[in-house]
């Protein structure tokens, strides 16, 4: 288990330094997710990316997160394990792509280089949730896997997005004002869990199962969904 926050200051209101001080303690939050290390990113766009890491399949530094691609244009934080790295690895090296270690989280970004975000996303086998920043494209990510396993959260609150493994993880940061969602609490009350996207607090929500949440400087999400049960069974059926 490994896990991440972040946050992204639209209006660019501190400095890097500011904002890293405010990361790291976003990420001591979540320290028991990842007790073998730790890693930040922050950009001049105002973004930052944390990451609490628990080594399992490459415990050297090759596999420590924040990750770059190998053009510079992506920076990743992950959590959770594609189990079909080690086919898809081969693919990429025959287009080009050379690896330093042997973490699958190496692998997603020369898949994501390789094919695109979506398409590449659906090539993964396994339970996951991502953030993935684009330079080149002001844009960040948030991905969950298929069934939604690994945990993404994120939220909007004036001029600052909030996003990671737990929600923990945002009482840290100043800007970010809780307040409770009365009809969650009371789904939660009657069926022991919250269901669907809607999260305890308000402006707070899940990133759906198989889904792709887009987000740009301007504050405007796209949402795509990248797998579905329903449409996959549908398929299954006609077949």
């Amino acid at each position: 288990m490994c896990g991440f926050s972040g946050f992204w200051d639209f209006l660019k209101s501190r400095t890097e330094e500011q904002n890293l001080r405010i990361l790291k303690m976003m990420n001591d939050a979540i320290e028991f997710r990842g007790p073998d290390g730790e890693g930040y990113f922050t950009g001049e766009q105002g973004i930052t990316l944390g990451h609490r890491r628990l080594s399992i399949l490459d415990l050297s530094e090759s596999g420590a997160q924040p990750m770059g691609s190998q053009s510079d244009r992506y920076t990743i934080i992950f959590n959770g394990e594609v189990y079909n790295a080690d086919r898809l690895r081969p693919e990429l090296v025959e287009k080009g792509y050379t690896f330093h270690g042997t973490s699958d989280t190496e692998v997603m970004l020369a898949a994501i280089e390789a094919y695109g975000l979506e398409n590449a996303t659906k090539k993964f086998i396994g339970m996951f949730a991502f953030a993935l920043f684009d330079k080149r494209e002001n844009l960040l990510h948030l991905v969950r896997d298929r069934l939604g396993v690994k945990p993404l959260y994120y939220g909007i609150q004036d001029q600052h997005l909030f996003f990671g493994s737990q929600l923990k993880s945002f009482y840290k940061h100043p800007d970010f004002k809780p307040s409770l969602n009365h009809s969650a609490l009371s789904t939660y009350l009657s069926y022991n869990y919250i269901p669907s996207s809607t999260c305890i607090f308000r402006s707070v929500h899940k990133v759906q199962p198989g889904e792709i949440v887009t987000i740009n400087a301007s504050k405007n999400i796209h949402k795509t969904t990248y797998w579905s049960l329903e449409e996959t069974h549908s398929q299954g059926q006609q077949n």
